[in-house]
């Protein structure tokens, strides 16, 4: 590994480590579909509890951070590029269902990785 990429790599996995206030609008899980050529953007709503933790509006319990978790999505997206899936959920779903700059700007970079992913036939694991 060359210099410059050690270093991106380096600043990336110490980015990545720092804390992200969770998003009131919901989380989002990312995966591809390579079958279809698809991403697929599964959006889940959430609710921020006092003490910061992301609840289900259903049940009112936390959401899990690990392990398998049931809950249906609010609403599912799919494109072939990470601007197609931007343009659906920032500029033509009539109410956005991301309310941070940052939560945005994180799912921008995430759907750029797995457009790369997908075209580079590479595997895809969401940060």
């Amino acid at each position: 590994m060359n210099q410059a990429v050690a270093e991106t790599t380096a600043i990336d996995q110490k980015l990545s480590k720092r804390h992200i206030d969770l998003d009131p609008g919901g989380y989002v899980i990312i995966y591809l579909d390579r079958a279809q050529g698809l991403i697929y953007a599964k959006h889940f709503t959430n609710f921020i509890d006092d003490r910061g933790l992301a609840c289900d509006p259903d049940t009112g319990k936390p959401i899990p951070t690990r392990g398998k978790v049931e809950r249906l999505p609010a609403r599912i997206y799919s494109g072939r590029t990470a601007k197609e899936l931007c343009v659906q959920i920032f500029e033509q779903d009539d109410q956005c269902p991301i309310t941070r700059l940052d939560h945005a700007s994180y799912l921008g970079r995430e759907f750029q990785r797995a457009e790369a992913a997908l075209l580079s036939e590479q595997e895809y694991v969401q940060d």
